[in-house]
């Protein structure tokens, strides 16, 4: 499936959720895309815009874009838009006859304070909005359609999700590399610069920074979290951690390996490593269980983080998992405790078609972080694990 035939599915999609919502015209309001986009845009549109533009998908299936003159051409390329009016002046006039023919009781609008991909509506784009309106009914009639792009970005489709299978087996693909290639010795610089140049050669991009991506723990001497990778040699009798994702096709992988280095004299992993590694297994496998349509995403940390607890580690201090998809951090719903920092997010529920992160990690000391991540998709029944689970520790000899 090429692009247009995936935007085609999501705007088909979108009018489908407008339905199920009861809401009439969702309007995405953008300008300047390539320097301030809209994360929904790419769902409904891929395109670039220069001039204040609109995109108007309605329940009825009949969508419209206003846009400058100039951008006309690509958004007609797309063949979603019924009506495709070009502008040269201004877009506030053909802006109020078409909410006019269209007389919505509400008009949803990207501002969340939740979810950062429900919000990308600037403020500035929202007092444009206010005055193009100013003096019509519809002014007073704007809400929030976080729920819209929560549903339409998290509820993958097929194609979709056959795209992240990809970036996942492709990022499997890259650890079996990482394993030949490194020994005690190497730095996390030279491990990372080495992926580097093997997602290079294969043409892909990062589903975050590539100075940040991949994260390389190497031992008790690096530092636990989004670090990039720095000089700390790895060594014999310490743990290597990646945390890596590509990004494919338009949409991204995001997954976390564990391996031990031998230390003289040893032929198996010992015990403490083993044990950390039963147990962060263990935990993604309770919060696997708890991964079920319907279920608010604080329930599913709490059975991942407990397990953590239970089992005599500290309880990690970050969410149990996220959305995946077109980035690796994909808005919405959360697999997080209740924290403020993570707002209404872990509240929302579990859907059929969301693309969730299973991850955590405990400190084993002296060896450094044992930590997991896998890449799942929610069925009606549970999950299906987008690629291989690592079920036992690698071990560098």
């Amino acid at each position: 499936m090429d692009n247009k035939q995936l935007i085609a599915e999501k705007v088909a999609q979108a009018a489908a959720i407008l339905n199920e919502f009861g809401v009439v015209v969702w309007l995405t309001f953008v300008r300047e895309t390539t320097l301030s986009p809209d994360p929904t845009l790419e769902l409904i549109a891929a395109v670039d815009v220069t001039w204040q533009s609109a995109f108007i998908l309605s329940r009825d299936g009949r969508h419209t874009a206003i846009v400058g003159r100039y951008d006309t051409e690509n958004v007609e390329q797309l063949g979603v838009y019924d009506t495709i009016i070009g502008y040269d002046e201004g877009i506030a006039q053909p802006l109020r006859e078409t909410l006019a023919r269209l007389n919505p009781a509400t008009i949803a609008i990207n501002y969340s304070a939740n979810d950062v991909a429900a919000d990308g509506l600037s403020h500035g784009m929202y007092l444009a909005l206010q005055q193009h309106l100013a003096g019509t009914p519809f002014a007073d009639r704007l809400v929030s359609a976080e729920k819209l792009v929560a549903a339409l970005r998290g509820r993958k489709s097929a194609a979709e999700v056959e795209r992240v299978r990809t970036a996942v087996a492709t990022t499997l693909q890259l650890f079996d590399e990482v394993e030949a290639f490194v020994k005690p010795g190497m730095t996390q610089r030279q491990i990372a610069d080495f992926v580097h140049g093997r997602i290079d050669e294969m043409g892909l991009a990062y589903a975050w920074p590539k100075p940040f991506n991949p994260i390389v723990t190497c031992g008790p001497e690096s530092a636990v979290g989004h670090a990039a990778p720095g000089d700390v040699v790895l060594q014999k009798g310490h743990l290597l951690h990646m945390d890596l994702g590509v990004k494919q096709n338009d949409y991204c992988s995001d997954l976390q390996r564990m391996w031990y280095v031998l230390d003289d004299g040893e032929t198996a992993v010992p015990p403490d490593v083993q044990r950390a590694f039963d147990v962060v297994y263990g935990a993604i496998k309770a919060g696997e269980a708890a991964l079920k349509p319907g279920t608010p995403g604080w329930q599913v940390d709490e059975a991942a983080r407990d397990f953590i607890v239970d089992n005599g580690f500290p309880e990690y201090k970050h969410a149990f998992g996220h959305l995946l998809g077109r980035v690796a951090h994909d808005g919405s719903t959360v697999l997080g405790p209740r924290w403020e920092r993570y707002g209404q997010t872990t509240e929302m529920l579990v859907e059929v078609g969301n693309i969730f992160t299973l991850e955590l990690h405990v400190v084993v000391p002296n060896r450094g972080i044992m930590s997991l991540e896998e890449d799942v998709l929610v069925t009606e029944d549970g999950v299906e694990y987008l690629g291989r689970p690592q079920t036992a520790v690698r071990i560098i000899r």
